[in-house]
């Protein structure tokens, strides 16, 4: 996965691509066939921990809210569910891409993957744009801030916060096919364990925009916990 690359234009293929991936110069569409997949941008260089570190850690003065205070898992949550119901428009750009352009997390991660402006994001699947959203707009520690997948879930292994226990508030790591965190196509929050094999989400980029789902857990691969209070 990590040396695939993506069609800046997303609907190449009539959305048969599951997601997208970007490269310095090349564009080719990549994706699997899965119910609501999506990848979303170019796997972590050496630097991107601590860049995702930073804006993480920046969350709060994007926010408003003091650092010191952080967020709770309702906190989330309850901003999750106002955004249910929000759509992308008809060339696959929604509030969240033109959040993460505008942001300096989006420009940030733009350089890193050799692509001069954030405006590559524009377009682009945008699950996890959702997530870096909702922390950095309830000041979430430790909920990180990326727009690829892989990515996140690496970086929340990485800082030892990642595991199988579907708790409230919670990322969910979705990897349709297996494969474990290389194989993570989509992403969202957990709103709740049902204790039946199966868990409530908020997903963004799912049907073109946020929804409340029923996903069974047998297609997760695994979870990411944010530093709530």
């Amino acid at each position: 996965m990590t040396a695939r690359t993506f069609d800046l234009t997303k609907r190449l293929g009539a959305r048969v691509a599951a997601g997208a991936v970007l490269s310095l110069a090349s564009v080719v569409g990549f994706g699997s066939l899965a119910p609501s997949a999506h990848a979303d941008t170019k796997p972590a260089t050496t630097a991107h921990v601590a860049a995702v570190s930073k804006a993480d850690a920046n969350g709060a003065k994007t926010s408003g809210q003091s650092a010191a205070a952080g967020a709770s898992a309702q906190d989330v949550i309850k901003l999750a569910r106002t955004q249910v119901g929000t759509h992308e428009d008809a060339s696959g750009n929604s509030k969240f891409n033109d959040w993460y352009v505008g942001s300096p997390l989006g420009e940030q991660n733009a350089h890193r993957i050799g692509a001069k402006k954030a405006s590559v994001y524009k377009g682009q699947s945008w699950c996890d744009m959702f997530v870096s959203w909702l922390g950095q707009h309830t000041g979430t520690k430790g909920m990180g801030a990326d727009a690829y997948t892989v990515s996140h879930a690496q970086w929340f292994k990485k800082t030892g916060r990642f595991g199988e226990t579907p708790k409230p508030g919670a990322v969910v790591f979705f990897a349709w096919n297996g494969g474990g965190i290389k194989g993570v196509e989509h992403v969202g929050i957990v709103v709740k364990d049902n204790h039946d094999g199966t868990i409530n989400t908020i997903e963004g980029n799912t049907g073109d925009a946020v929804k409340k789902k029923v996903r069974d857990t047998s297609t997760v691969a695994g979870y990411g916990y944010p530093q709530y209070r």
